[in-house]
């Protein structure tokens, strides 16, 4: 049966089962594999995407639960004439990644949390940014929130 969604401003129908996981959908049915697999129990966040602008575990799922609604993956963060969003670049002038693999869900998480949150507090973060890292990076992903924001990190807190 075909599902249609809309994938980061373009409209797209599947061929799935529609209890196949999003995450399925996106990097073996659509070829976008910005998105990770890291646990498939939506404990990582490796596979955090938008649906309809909230942050959503992809792993987690099913095709049927995005009829209709909007996607956004790590893909379509960037601006149709290239320049990437504000966060992506916060995370590059941080130095952000190490193994990189968590990173586009820990973009995404950033991103929806900026979206509800403006300006947040480190409480807000602390509360917004759930996914694991297991190269330990959170005091740069911390920095490059607040970077993205405008906010200032003291010199002592990288």
């Amino acid at each position: 049966m075909a599902t249609a969604f809309t994938v980061n401003g373009k409209q797209v129908s599947v061929e799935a089962e529609t209890d196949t996981p999003l995450l399925w959908v996106l990097r073996d049915d659509l070829g976008m594999t910005g998105t990770k697999f890291g646990c498939g129990v939506a404990a990582c966040g490796a596979c955090s995407v938008h649906v309809d602008g909230a942050i959503t575990r992809s792993c987690s799922v099913p095709l049927s639960d995005v009829a209709g609604k909007a996607v956004t993956t790590i893909e379509g963060l960037k601006s149709a004439d290239g320049v990437l969003h504000k966060v992506q670049q916060a995370w590059i002038d941080a130095q952000v990644p190490q193994c990189g693999y968590c990173q586009s869900g820990q973009i995404m998480a950033a991103v929806a949390l900026i979206e509800k949150v403006a300006s947040p507090s480190d409480a807000q973060i602390d509360e917004a940014m759930t996914n694991i890292c297991r190269c330990g990076t959170y005091p740069r992903i911390r920095k490059a929130i607040l970077a993205a924001t405008g906010a200032a990190i003291q010199a002592g807190d990288a």
